[in-house]
């Protein structure tokens, strides 16, 4: 089975490209399950009693964050054994303490991924994305940070791809290019 991980920082539209990617794989019957590892790791913090809220996990302890990653990442892996998965994730996650990986070592020995797609755009864009999004409670960051992120997100990238042989490819997605961020997603899985 095919793992793919799909990430970006906050506000950038992954999600949004991988919904619509997903469709278009199953109109192709390339069928996907997209999992989302935040929702997952989330499952797993709740189970704990740590978090109620999804934007809680950022504020964890590192150690407690490594700890829950290694868990979810399991459960994902047990998934990936019977069909294919695109990991809606995080390439990086930045914290209090400074930047976690998202898919640190003990996390991709169980995934294996065979790609790495980072999704990005403008910063100004992600920065004007974010103030319009009432339904999360983001933190705020300018411009020079979230490209700062997005760099890190890159370099994060290429060490998954050292670590487990994963190519890497960067798909844009500029306001209003969903649907052909999608396509290009879509045709790189297919």
């Amino acid at each position: 089975m095919t793992v793919a991980v799909l990430t970006g920082v906050p506000g950038v539209g992954a999600t949004t490209v991988a919904d619509e990617a997903n469709e278009i794989l199953t109109e192709r019957d390339a069928e996907y399950e997209v999992v989302s590892f935040g929702t997952v790791m989330l499952e797993v913090a709740r189970d704990e009693g740590l978090v109620e809220e999804r934007d809680e996990m950022r504020k964890l302890p590192s150690d407690e964050q490594r700890r829950v990653q290694e868990q979810a990442g399991e459960r994902i892996a047990e998934r990936a054994e019977e069909t294919n998965i695109m990991v809606d994730t995080h390439c990086t996650i930045k914290t209090p303490e400074g930047y976690l990986p998202g898919l640190p070592e003990w996390v991709l020995r169980g995934l294996q991924p065979d790609i790495v797609v980072l999704v990005e755009t403008d910063p100004d864009e992600i920065m004007f994305r974010r103030l319009d999004d009432e339904t999360r409670a983001r933190d705020m960051e300018s411009t020079r940070e979230i490209a700062t992120h997005q760099d890190m997100n890159r370099n994060a990238a290429m060490s998954y791809a050292t670590l487990t042989g994963a190519t890497v490819k960067i798909v844009e997605n500029p306001d209003g290019g969903v649907e052909e961020a999608a396509e290009e997603l879509a045709d790189a899985l297919e």
